[in-house]
């Protein structure tokens, strides 16, 4: 198993009135570390997937476990956990300079096909150039 991997600085853009990141701003990155994944380490990039396909959060579990503070820059991890037909489960972990755990969880996507007219979503499954390269980022039980 291998982990899809980037860095994030905290920006003043990032953080409450407390100093500290505001929580949906650690939902926009993780969302930014999926759709990275998707683009560098998939080479499925979103701008090209959105005009057929997409791939929605249906489900999402998140821990906060420590503050993260304006100018530190956390480590963002990504693996998947499970590979099905159309979906898939991945963990994330966000750690600090220290290596402390700030934030985990999992989210489940979903691969979908859209409609012409945009109005019919469908689920679609994974080709199986897709599943290769999704399997590469296995968690191995």
């Amino acid at each position: 198993m291998k982990y899809f991997i980037k860095e994030q600085k905290i920006k003043f853009k990032h953080i409450d009135y407390a100093g500290i990141v505001f929580y949906p701003r650690f939902l926009e990155m993780l969302n930014d570390l999926v759709e990275d994944w998707f683009e560098e380490a998939l080479h499925r990039p979103f701008s090209k997937m959105h005009e057929t396909n997409g791939m929605p959060t249906v489900d999402l579990k998140v821990q906060f476990k420590k503050a993260a503070r304006l100018g530190e820059t956390i480590v963002k991890e990504l693996y998947v956990k499970e590979l099905r037909t159309s979906s898939l489960l991945c963990g994330f972990i966000f750690k600090n300079q220290q290596n402390e755990v700030v934030l985990e969880g999992e989210v489940t996507l979903v691969n979908v096909k859209i409609a012409e007219d945009r109005k019919t979503i469908t689920s679609e499954a994974f080709t199986d150039a897709m599943r290769e390269k999704i399997s590469y980022f296995l968690l191995k039980s």
